[in-house]
């Protein structure tokens, strides 16, 4: 296993409001522990990226469940693990987004899986992910689905899910690691340390690719 980067800070160091915090990512995810516990070294990092996501991605006036579907989207883009091994429970809980959705990200406009709304979201957070030129068609296709309010708030969540994956994919966090003995918004197959370490050790583990659809967008632009 590849050597951590930064620490995890212990409970016994943070403060009451930030341990209460630390116990709601373990009871239901939304980040998960381990990020939460590296933001710790810095309160206001911690607070704000809480704080911020609560309020864009897991509440908010857009749907949740479209929202899940753009940080997974750059989870595949930028090849974030920890955070493309988890899946929020909300989305899930619905029926709203389902593995077969997952699979198919990369090549979402080609995809028979997403209805027209999905695919306008999801060529947004391509566009913000890949720095790609966009034009009047790109924009009618997004006032069509969404209002302004909608797409200030998607675009947000995507620049703040795309900043922090970038991050987080070279600290060489894992899960499990802190407050363990949760699966909250794991995906299948990384519900615990054994299976996490089972399904990445496969050799068709998503990780392993190397296609990135949005990539051979942004060359062509």
């Amino acid at each position: 296993m590849a050597k951590q980067r930064i620490s995890y800070v212990p409970l016994e160091k943070m403060d009451a409001e930030m341990r209460k915090e630390m116990e709601r990512c373990q009871r239901e995810g939304t980040p998960r522990p381990e990020s939460t516990a590296v933001r710790a070294h810095v309160p206001a990092a911690f607070w704000f990226f809480a704080n911020s996501w609560r309020d864009l991605f897991r509440n908010g006036i857009s749907d949740h469940a479209l929202k899940e579907l753009c940080r997974l989207y750059v989870s595949r883009s930028v090849q974030c693990e920890y955070c493309g091994n988890q899946r929020s429970v909300k989305a899930t809980t619905s029926g709203a987004v389902i593995e077969d959705h997952v699979m198919d990200l990369l090549n979402f406009e080609a995809s028979t899986k997403f209805n027209d709304k999905q695919k306008a979201v999801l060529s947004y957070a391509e566009a913000i992910t890949w720095h790609l030129n966009t034009d009047d068609a790109f924009w009618d296709r997004l006032h069509k689905h969404f209002s302004e309010a909608e797409l200030v708030e998607i675009g947000c969540m995507i620049g703040l899910t795309l900043g922090q994956q970038s991050w987080l994919r070279l600290l060489n966090i894992e899960h499990h690691e802190v407050l363990a003995g949760t699966d909250a918004s794991m995906a299948p197959g990384y519900e615990d340390m054994k299976k996490l370490k089972d399904t990445k050790s496969s050799g068709d583990y998503w990780a392993k690719s190397k296609v990135h659809a949005g990539q051979a967008a942004a060359k062509a632009n």
